[in-house]
């Protein structure tokens, strides 16, 4: 898919992340919602993140702040907003109803040549598009929070997509610089979520036992499991743990089941556990905008500065 137009659907925190992902790609990007003040507010954001990352070093892309800024419209006009469009990403809040609402208005003035992709997390392709006149060119691009910074997007068809529409999004998603991964069929919480649940899960129960305290549980991941899972998955990581994976399970099965049958029931996410953990975060992180707002702007130079390591490494 050659560099062109980009409708990006909602301007929240996703949709300004898609448009400056795709601007710094060099694509055109039309960027709608309802409201022109929320528009006017998204591009001063989106300014405003691309100057300190230019400022920082890690702006991606070839093309400088204003060149890219220079790629991105805004519109509060639906079917102008996707007129011409070859791939239009819906970001709006996750909602089925509403979602559902947007894509059948979609239907309605697209062609039969643009992608049709939803930016959803947890809503499955067939409750989305499930009888539209273009399910064909239905799929979701889910992209990982924040998209600027974490390369990574899980692409799930409908049963009805096209396989064109598969191919097509993943060269696009390539293109960009994202990191596109491919699902054969739709699963509940797709294969991110799956693999994200099951560790906050037994991180519940861990904490909620008194096994271990949530600041400790934390450091178990960032400064454990996290740093080998930067760069390599758990797969790789069976892999090199033994000589291969054949040889990892003859060693290590056994007890991998007797630990995995002491698992517990699937958490409620509520009564004393939840203050337990809840009051130890808030102690570590005041729930008040200011320091959250800190605190994932700290995160998000960590995650940029993460990637571009990645990148270094793979080029040398």
């Amino acid at each position: 898919m050659e560099p062109g137009h980009v409708a990006i659907i909602g301007s929240g925190l996703i949709g300004r992340s898609w448009a400056m992902v795709f601007a710094a790609g060099g694509f055109k990007v039309k960027l709608y919602d309802v409201a022109q003040q929320q528009l006017t507010s998204a591009l001063e954001n989106i300014r405003k993140q691309m100057k300190e990352l230019e400022e920082s070093g890690f702006l991606k892309g070839s093309l400088s702040v204003e060149q890219q800024l220079a790629l991105i419209s805004v519109c509060t006009d639906l079917k102008a907003a996707v007129e011409g469009a070859t791939f239009i990403q819906e970001c709006t809040p996750e909602s089925l109803e509403l979602k559902k609402k947007i894509f059948s208005q979609l239907d309605l003035i697209v062609g039969d040549n643009a992608i049709l992709s939803s930016s959803t997390s947890c809503l499955l392709p067939s409750k989305l598009f499930t009888g539209l006149k273009h399910v064909k060119q239905c799929i979701v691009s889910h992209p990982v929070n924040p998209p600027y910074y974490v390369p990574l997007v899980e692409i799930v068809p409908h049963p009805e997509t096209d396989p064109f529409t598969t191919e097509r999004t993943y060269a696009l998603m390539k293109k960009i610089g994202q990191s596109p991964v491919k699902l054969n069929r739709e699963i509940e919480g797709f294969a991110l979520n799956r693999l994200q649940y099951a560790v906050i899960s037994e991180a519940w129960r861990l904490v909620g036992e008194g096994i271990i305290s949530p600041t400790d549980l934390d450091l178990v991941m960032s400064d454990g499991l996290g740093m080998r899972y930067a760069f390599i998955g758990p797969l790789e990581t069976m892999h090199l743990n033994a000589e291969g994976i054949s040889s990892y399970c003859e060693r290590y099965c056994e007890g991998m089941r007797l630990v995995l049958n002491t698992f517990g029931p699937v958490p409620e996410f509520s009564g004393e556990a939840e203050q337990k953990i809840s009051q130890a975060m808030s102690e570590r992180i005041p729930v008040v905008p200011k320091v959250l707002d800190a605190r994932r702007k700290w995160r998000d130079e960590c995650l940029a500065g993460l990637s571009k390591l990645k990148k270094q490494m793979k080029s040398d």
